[in-house]
């Protein structure tokens, strides 16, 4: 699949790797993306209808839910994600951002699906307001499992059916059902 019609996906690659990764994801990266990602999205790291006011009042809140739920200090995350963001903006376009970041003190991969319900600006290069926030946190140590799930969720959010599927879910499970699924649910 070309990437190339979101504009953020080159520059976001590049800066996790140092290399510049601007067609498709590694051949790892192309299967099963959604049910690896499926996998690693929690119910409990499924938000809906957040509201948010500011990016980095979104990024501090990402912070607060880890420290609550996984028992992360905030003070590891958000200023993880925090200085991803000042290094290039994580918005791919068209309404998807992909903050992510190593993390010190992290034992295992988390992910956390977060979808705005007022879209906020996230300096995307197409301009368009970010709604769905797909969070990646890795430990330290893991370099190559992060560039490949930043592939895959890049791959997967770039799709606008499964975009449009996931907005139509209403509940955690759903979203998690779908992530799990996808492509395998019917049209």
């Amino acid at each position: 699949m070309d990437l190339s019609h979101f504009p953020g996906i080159g520059s976001l690659l590049h800066h996790v790797s140092g290399d510049d990764h601007r067609g498709e994801p590694s051949s790892g990266a192309r299967s099963n993306a959604s049910n690896t990602l499926g996998a690693l999205l929690a119910l409990e790291d499924i938000l809906l209808d957040v509201v948010s006011g500011s990016k980095a009042d979104l990024i501090d809140e990402i912070g607060q839910h880890v420290e609550s739920v996984h028992g992360l200090g905030r003070g590891s995350v958000a200023p993880a994600l925090n200085h991803r963001e000042r290094i290039s903006s994580t918005a791919l376009g068209h309404g998807v951002a992909i903050p992510h970041a190593r993390v010190a003190g992290l034992e295992h991969i988390q992910l956390m699906y977060v979808r705005l319900k007022f879209p906020l600006l996230f300096e995307a290069k197409d301009g368009a307001p970010v709604t769905d926030v797909l969070v990646l946190l890795v430990p330290k140590e893991a370099a190559q499992e992060h560039l490949d799930l930043l592939a895959q969720a890049s791959k997967l959010l770039s799709d606008g059916r499964f975009r449009d599927r996931l907005h139509q879910c209403k509940e955690p499970l759903e979203v998690k059902q779908l992530f799990q699924s996808w492509p395998a649910v019917p049209a």
